[in-house]
C-alpha cells in the first residue's frame, strides 16, 4: 500500500513534490546500527519487523526538514496497528492532508515482478528479467555497471511475504475503504497507464 500525506497548500497539480520514504530501506539503514542479526533474519524470511520498531523509524523520518511539505510512505503501514499509529501521529502533527493509494496487482504477477527484479549497483536503475530485461545480461543499459539481485527476492521468501500480506496487511483495505481519501488503482496494466491514473487522482485531490 502506498500512502501519501501532502500539504495541500504546497501541492502542484502537474508535479507533486514529496519526499519518498520506502520503509524497508529505512529499516535496513537503522538495522546497520542496531539489532542487525534479529531484524535481518526476519526481513530475509519475509516476516514483518515489529510494529514498535517500524513506527519509531517512520515517526523520526517524517520529522526531517525534507518532509515538511509532504511525503510518500511506500510500504507503510502494513498492519492495523501501524495504520492506527499513523492516524494518531498525523492528527497530532496536523500539518498534512492524507491520501491512501492501493495499487492492486495479481498475486502471480507480483511474484514475477519481485523474483525477476534486478537493479544497477551504481545508480539503482530497476530491471526485470520478465518485463524489462537489460540489453546485456547482468549489466545496466545506462552505465554498464553490474546488476544486483536482493537476496530476499527469491520465490520462497516472496511467497511467504504474500502469506503475511493476506494475514496482516489485507485487513488495511477494509480499514481504509469508504474513507474519501482512499483510492484503488489497477496495477496489472502498463506502467504508463498506472502513472496516468495516479496523476489523475493526485490532481483531483
Amino acid at each position: 500500500m502506498l500512502r501519501q500525506a501532502i500539504n495541500r497548500q504546497n501541492q502542484n497539480v502537474d508535479t507533486v513534490e514529496a519526499e519518498s520514504a520506502e520503509t524497508s530501506a529505512m529499516v535496513r539503514k537503522v538495522m546497520n546500527r542496531v539489532m542487525k542479526e534479529r531484524v535481518s533474519s526476519k526481513m530475509a524470511s519475509g516476516v514483518l519487523v515489529s510494529d514498535e520498531l517500524v513506527n519509531g523509524i517512520v515517526e523520526k523520518r517524517i520529522e526531517a526538514p525534507d518532509c515538511r511539505n509532504g511525503f510518500i510512505l511506500d510500504g507503510f503501514p502494513r498492519t492495523l496497528a501501524q495504520a492506527r499509529f499513523l492516524d494518531e501521529l498525523l492528527a497530532r502533527r496536523g500539518r498534512w492532508s492524507t491520501l491512501v493509494l492501493n495499487i492492486a496487482v495479481d498475486r502471480e504477477a507480483l511474484i514475477r515482478r519481485a523474483t525477476g527484479r534486478w537493479s544497477c549497483s551504481v545508480d539503482g536503475e530497476i530491471y526485470n528479467i520478465y518485463f524489462k530485461p537489460p540489453k546485456r545480461e547482468g549489466l545496466c543499459d545506462l552505465d554498464g555497471a553490474v546488476l544486483v539481485h536482493r537476496s530476499d527476492d527469491n520465490e520462497e521468501t516472496v511467497r511467504q511475504r504474500q502469506t503475511v500480506y493476506e494475514e496482516q496487511t489485507r485487513p488495511l483495505l477494509e480499514y481504509y475503504r469508504g474513507r474519501d481519501y482512499f483510492h484503488e488503482v489497477d496495477g496489472n496494466v502498463a506502467p504508463e497507464l498506472i502513472a496516468q491514473e495516479l496523476g489523475r487522482i493526485l490532481g483531483d485531490g
